[in-house]
C-alpha cells in the first residue's frame, strides 16, 4: 500500500521545478509532464517491472493494469480542481492542459502553505468527498471458500 501510495504521488513530484525556474505554464511545469497519461503508463511499467522475476506473467500483467489505473488516477483527479492551469494529459502529443466540466475538488495550496488555515480546509474537504471510498474499501469482507 505504501508504494501504491508513492506511485500515486510521484506526479507531484514536477513543483520541484519552481525551484529551478521553470514556470507553471511550461511543458515541465507543475500539473504538465508529470501529469501526462504517458508519464503514468511509463511509472506503472516501471512498477511491474520491479517486481521479483518469479512473478508469474499475468500477475505482473495485473499488477501492471492496477500500477497504471493508480498514476493515471492523479492527473484525473487533478482535472476536477477548481484552480490552476490544468492538466497536460495528453502530452507529448499535446501541451493543451485540461479540467473536467466539473471541479469541485478545491485546489490545494503547496508547500508550507498547505498547513494555513485554507490548506486545512482543503484538507476537511478532500477527507469529506472520500471518505465514502475509504469506508468502502475498509468494510469487511467476507473470504471466499477456496
Amino acid at each position: 500500500m505504501l508504494a501504491f501510495s508513492a506511485l500515486s504521488l510521484a506526479p507531484d513530484l514536477d513543483v520541484i521545478a519552481f525551484r529551478f525556474g521553470i514556470p507553471y505554464s511550461a511543458p515541465f511545469g507543475h500539473r504538465g509532464v508529470a501529469h501526462s497519461i504517458l508519464v503514468a503508463l511509463v511509472l506503472a511499467s516501471v512498477a511491474a517491472l520491479a517486481t521479483p522475476l518469479t512473478t508469474s506473467d499475468r500477475t505482473r500483467s495485473r499488477l501492471w493494469l492496477l500500477c497504471a489505473l493508480v498514476a493515471v488516477s492523479h492527473g484525473m483527479l487533478d482535472t476536477l480542481t477548481d484552480g490552476g492551469l490544468g492538466i497536460a494529459l495528453f502530452w507529448p502529443f499535446s501541451n493543451r492542459r485540461y479540467f473536467a466540466p466539473w471541479t469541485p475538488i478545491p485546489v490545494a495550496p503547496i508547500g508550507a502553505r498547505m498547513f494555513t488555515p485554507g490548506g486545512v480546509r482543503v484538507m476537511l474537504i478532500e477527507a469529506l468527498q472520500f471518505a465514502p471510498l475509504l469506508l468502502w474499501s475498509l468494510w469487511p469482507r467476507r473470504r471466499s471458500a477456496s
